[in-house]
C-alpha cells in the first residue's frame, strides 16, 4: 500500500459503548477491549490497519481525557501530540474540527480519512483499496466522501444513504462512486425493507474521506460557530497552550454530529459503495453475527460454560467461571465484574435504558 506523506487518519475513540454494557464500561469502553479474542483490542486493530496507508506520525486519536492512559498503554508508538484529548463529549463535529486544526498546523495539503475506533473489517485488502481510491478522489475533487455498505438485510440499527442512481460515471476510476441523494437516520423495519427493495440505499458506515481544504470549507459554510471557536486556537495546537485552549473551547462548544451538521446539508457529498466485511460492532447482536457458533447456534466466550437445551444465544463469561445454562433460546447472557445481564436478543435495544436505570438506582460504579 502506498503511504503518501499527505495521508492523514483521525480515529474517533471517545465513546463509551453503552449498548455493549456490562462488558463496555465508562472506565473501560469497548474500543479498548479484545472483544473478538484476537489478542488485539479494537483500537489496536484500527490503528494497525490505517498505519498501512498513512505514515504513523500522521495518525491522530481523538478521545476523552478519561482514556489518555488507555491509549498510551495500547498504542505506545503515539506521541502526546497525536492523542487529542476532549474534556467533554460533544459528538463528532467538534471532534473533527479539533483534528482539522491540528492537521492544518502541519500540512494544509492533507487528505484525511476519519473513522471510528471500534469497527470490524473482515476483508482488509479490499477496504484499504477503497480508502486509497477515496483519498485519491478527494485529492482531485472538492468532495466530501463516505463509504457506504451494501445492505444484506433490512437492519434498523444503521443509518442509510441513498445515492443518485444514474448511468453517468462521476469518477471514471471507480464506477461504484456515486453522488449522494439523501441521508436517513435509523429507520423502522417497514422503511428498512423498502430501502432494501429500492436497491439504491446503502448502510452509512460512518467512515469519511476528504481533503483538509474541502472539510474546512464545509465547516466554514455549515458550522461556522464551531469552526470559529477552534480557529481562535491557531498557533496553540501542538504547544503547551493547547490543553487550556481546548478546555475553554469545549465548555462553550455545542454538541452536534458531523452527519447532521455537515453531511446532510452539503451538496458535494459522494459515497463509495463497498463490501469489505464490515460491522460497526455496535451491539451484542452484531458481535453474535461475527463470532463462530456451535451446532446449536450459540457463540460462547469463556472456557467453562456448559449449555443444555440452549440455542442461538451469545454467552460471555469470565474465563474461569463455571456456568451452567439450561433451556434458553435467543438470549444474551453476559457477566462482567459485578454485573450480570440476561436479556432477550430481540430486546437488546433496551440495554441503554437498563444502563440509565442502573446508574440512577445503583450508582455509577456499575456503569
Amino acid at each position: 500500500m502506498a503511504k503518501s506523506k499527505h495521508n492523514f487518519c483521525v480515529i474517533m475513540a471517545g465513546g463509551i459503548g453503552a449498548r455493549f454494557w456490562p462488558m463496555s464500561r465508562t472506565s473501560h469502553p469497548k474500543q479498548f477491549i479484545d472483544i473478538l479474542g484476537t489478542g488485539e483490542t479494537l483500537i489496536q486493530q484500527t490503528y494497525k490497519r490505517f498505519s498501512r496507508i498513512c505514515p504513523k506520525e500522521n495518525i491522530y486519536i481523538v478521545t476523552n481525557e478519561l482514556y489518555k492512559k488507555l491509549v498510551q498503554t495500547q498504542l505506545p508508538e503515539l506521541t502526546s501530540n497525536q492523542i487529542l484529548l476532549e474534556p467533554a463529549r460533544r459528538n463528532t463535529a467538534p471532534c473533527v474540527a479539533y483534528a482539522n486544526h491540528c492537521i492544518l498546523s502541519r500540512d494544509p495539503e492533507a487528505r484525511i480519512v476519519v473513522a471510528p475506533s471500534d469497527h470490524i473489517i473482515l476483508k482488509e485488502e479490499i477496504f484499504l483499496k477503497n480508502i486509497e481510491t477515496a483519498l485519491e478522489a478527494a485529492a482531485e475533487n472538492d468532495w466530501l466522501l463516505t463509504l457506504g455498505i451494501r445492505p444484506s438485510r433490512p437492519d434498523t440499527g444503521y443509518g442509510y444513504i441513498q445515492y443518485v442512481d444514474g448511468h453517468e460515471e462521476v469518477y471514471p476510476k471507480e464506477p461504484h462512486l456515486r453522488k449522494v441523494k439523501t441521508f436517513t437516520e435509523k429507520p423502522n423495519l417497514e422503511l428498512a425493507i423498502t430501502f432494501l427493495k429500492c436497491g439504491d440505499f446503502l448502510w452509512n458506515s460512518g467512515i469519511f474521506i476528504w481533503s483538509l481544504k474541502s472539510i474546512m470549507k464545509a465547516f466554514e459554510t455549515f458550522l461556522p460557530e464551531v469552526n470559529n471557536l477552534f480557529k481562535m486556537g491557531v498557533g496553540k495546537f501542538g504547544t503547551r497552550d493547547e490543553k487550556k485552549f481546548i478546555g475553554e473551547t469545549y465548555t462553550i462548544c455545542k454538541s452536534i454530529s458531523l452527519d447532521y451538521g455537515v453531511m446532510e446539508k452539503a451538496d458535494n457529498v459522494y459515497v463509495l459503495a463497498a463490501d469489505f466485511g464490515w460491522s460497526d460492532l455496535g451491539t451484542w447482536g452484531s458481535l453474535y453475527e461475527n463470532r463462530p457458533k456451535d451446532a446449536q447456534g450459540n457463540t460462547v466466550i469463556g472456557k467453562n460454560v456448559m449449555l443444555y437445551d440452549t440455542s442461538n444465544c451469545i454467552v460471555n463469561m469470565p474465563r474461569d467461571k463455571v456456568v451452567v445454562l439450561q433451556g434458553l433460546t435467543d438470549y444474551i447472557v453476559v457477566e462482567s465484574e459485578e454485573v450480570l445481564l440476561v436479556c432477550r436478543k430481540t430486546d437488546e435495544q433496551n440495554i441503554r435504558q437498563y444502563v440509565n436505570d442502573v446508574m440512577l438506582e445503583k450508582g455509577e460504579k456499575y456503569v
